[in-house]
C-alpha cells in the first residue's frame, strides 16, 4: 500500500491533468457551437482545480514565494535541459512532425519562463514585487512576454496582435 503522500501526489496530478482536459474540451464544445456543453467542462475544470490545489496544499507543496520561485526556477531549468530535448529526439527519430513542433515551442518557452522567475526571485528576495507591467502570452506556443508585445512571436511567429494579455 502507498503512503498519504504518494496519493496526494497521484490525486494532485490526476485533478490537474483533469483541469486542462477539460479545458481542451470546452474550447472544443465552443467552437461547434456548443456553449452549455462548454460551461459544463469548464465548471468540472474550475472544480478540479480546487482539488488539486487542496491536495497541493496538504502536500505542503505551496511554500513562501522565495521557495516557490526557486522551485519553478528548478523546474523549468529541468524541462529545457532534459526533458524536452529527449522528447525532441524522439519525435525527430521517429519523425513525427507535430510531436516536434509542440515539444520545440514547449522547450524554447520553458527557458522565458525560468528568466521571468529568476527575474521575480531578485525582488522577493528583497521583499519587493517586481515592477508593474503588463503580461502577455501567444495562444499558439505560449511564449511569454512582460511589457511591449512583438509584432510577431520570436518562438513560432503568431502576430503579436493575438497574444492574450494576463490580468
Amino acid at each position: 500500500m502507498k503512503e498519504v503522500k504518494e496519493y496526494l501526489l497521484d490525486a494532485f496530478q490526476g485533478e490537474s491533468q483533469a483541469n486542462r482536459k477539460y479545458l481542451a474540451f470546452a474550447q472544443k464544445a465552443e467552437a461547434q457551437g456548443l456553449t452549455q456543453i462548454a460551461k459544463i467542462f469548464k465548471a468540472a475544470a474550475e472544480a478540479e482545480t480546487i482539488h488539486a490545489l487542496n491536495h497541493l496544499k496538504v502536500m505542503g507543496g505551496i511554500r513562501d514565494t522565495v521557495e516557490n520561485l526557486k522551485e519553478a526556477i528548478d523546474g523549468e531549468t529541468y524541462e529545457f535541459n532534459q526533458m524536452y530535448p529527449e522528447m525532441i529526439e524522439a519525435a525527430k527519430k521517429s519523425g513525427d512532425k507535430e510531436a516536434l513542433r509542440t515539444f520545440h515551442f514547449a522547450n524554447e518557452v520553458e527557458k522565458v519562463h525560468a528568466e521571468l522567475f529568476k527575474k521575480a526571485l531578485k525582488y522577493a528576495e528583497s521583499g519587493n514585487d517586481a515592477p508593474q507591467a503588463t503580461i502577455h502570452v501567444c495562444p499558439v506556443c505560449g511564449y511569454t512576454v512582460e511589457g511591449e508585445v512583438p509584432d510577431k512571436c520570436p518562438v513560432c511567429g503568431t502576430k503579436g496582435s493575438s497574444f492574450k494579455e494576463i490580468a
